[in-house]
Parts: C-alpha cells; sequence; structure tokens
C-alpha cells in the first residue's frame, strides 16, 4: 500500500535538512536528520571515502554549495519505517555534480538518515 502525501512530503522536509547544509557550508542542519553512527560511502575526486557520516561533516564545513549550486529532492520509495531519497546536486564547491542517496528509518516517529551513499559525475573529477 503506498503511504500518503503527507509521508511523502515528511520524508522531503527531512531530506532539505541535507541540502540546506550542503548549500550553506554548515553541517549543523544535516546533524539534526543523520544518526550519530550513520555511515557514508562514495567516492570524492577518485578516493573513496567510507565510514563515520564525521567525514561528509568535515567536507560540508569546509566548503559551501556557492552562488550557482542546485538541488533536487525525489523521494524514491517509503516502506512504512523506511525511506529512499535520491539528491541530485549540481556545481557543489562551484565544480562537483553528485548524485546521493540516503536511507531514512523512522525512528520514535521522525525520519532519520542511517546511511549515505554518493556518486561523484566522472566529468567533474578533478585528477
Amino acid at each position: 500500500m503506498r503511504d500518503s502525501i503527507k509521508e511523502y512530503e515528511a520524508v522531503e522536509a527531512a531530506a532539505l535538512k541535507f541540502v540546506k547544509s550542503v548549500a550553506e557550508g554548515d553541517s549543523r542542519h544535516a546533524r539534526e536528520l543523520f544518526t550519530d553512527d550513520a555511515v557514508l560511502f562514495g567516492f570524492l575526486d577518485g578516493k573513496l571515502e567510507r565510514g563515520s557520516i564525521e567525514q561528509f561533516y568535515r567536507n560540508v564545513d569546509t566548503v559551501d554549495g556557492g552562488q550557482e549550486f542546485k538541488a533536487r529532492i525525489d523521494v524514491v520509495a517509503i516502506e512504512e519505517t523506511l525511506a529512499v531519497v535520491r539528491v541530485l546536486e549540481e556545481n557543489w564547491g562551484g565544480r562537483i555534480d553528485f548524485t546521493d542517496y540516503l536511507l531514512l528509518l523512522k525512528i520514535d516517529g521522525e525520519w532519520k538518515c542511517v546511511a549515505k551513499a554518493y556518486n561523484q559525475n566522472s566529468d567533474t573529477i578533478e585528477k
């Protein structure tokens, strides 16, 4: 059974915390979204990042999105207590395009992200 539009809006609002942090270069919004034990996996400029979400926070706090940064949130699926969100990012830090997948769980009535995996578009990799 499909969840209500209200639930999709709640998941989108949660993912907006991620986008706001990336755009502003300030991890405090994302820290409200991610669980303390959330994990990160992806390649940044060809180098594998994996482990604690703290690496994402360091990246965000070091580089803001910039004037040309754009993002789009797509709620891919919701199954009662599980949601998958895709975030498309363009021109982060003036040069990088990403596709992020966020895995969210509804914990104590609140959508929280437990994992982030991402791809950096190959034409934006700095060698």
